[in-house]
């Protein structure tokens, strides 16, 4: 779990590290075990009021992938950084004109065991076509959950702050020596079938 303050020392070291004028406004900077995201909005393309949905689009498309190629060495250079610093691999996305694109995001995997009931649940949704696998129904469930339960999700991960916050003022504390705790080393590789697997290298821009 990552504090706040964590995630706020992660945020500032963005802010100074990354060149003026990249985005058109402070980047939203997200994190967890394995992953930083980095997305930024930038400029719209410059279009008259009466053009068609499909032009827009395509002109949406076409600026978003321009500044991915211009900035690719930008934001390679600052993503070998921030991996040497963080020790996790580093995403970008942007946000042009109400349009959201992600250009690289790591699938981590994820081991778990299901017993026949919960398998069930997900072959079903295989069966009628809702997912491919069940490592995709799987994905699917957790999405569904996030949708429905993210005010409690919210609620949840701020509890669990408070007990790292109480837990960190015992008398066995150590000092906080890294910015962003380590991920655990033995997570993920000691029970079942994998979730999904890596996308390319963050680093591919």
């Amino acid at each position: 779990m990552i504090t706040t303050e964590q995630k706020e020392k992660l945020r500032g070291w963005f802010a100074g590290r990354l060149p003026d004028g990249l985005f058109e406004e402070p980047a939203e900077v997200t994190v967890d075990r394995e992953e930083i995201t980095v997305i930024g909005r930038i400029p719209a393309p410059r279009l008259a009021e009466d053009v068609s949905a499909a032009e827009r689009e395509a002109a949406v498309t076409a600026r978003i992938q321009e500044f991915r190629e211009r900035t690719r060495e930008t934001r390679i250079a600052v993503a070998r950084d921030a991996e040497h610093r963080f020790r996790r691999k580093v995403s970008w996305g942007v946000v042009c004109d109400g349009e959201r694109a992600l250009f690289t995001h790591v699938a981590a995997p994820v081991m778990t065991r299901l017993r026949q009931p919960e398998r069930q649940v997900l072959d079903t949704l295989i069966a009628a076509g809702v997912a491919r696998s069940r490592s995709d129904a799987l994905a699917w469930c957790v999405r569904l959950v996030q949708r429905h339960t993210d005010d409690w999700l919210v609620e949840l991960r701020d509890s669990l702050e408070q007990v790292q916050r109480v837990r960190a003022q015992g008398p066995d504390a150590a000092p906080d020596s890294a910015s962003v705790p380590d991920p655990d080393p033995d997570s993920g590789t000691r029970h079942g079938a994998v979730a999904d697997s890596s996308t390319p290298d963050a680093e591919e821009g």
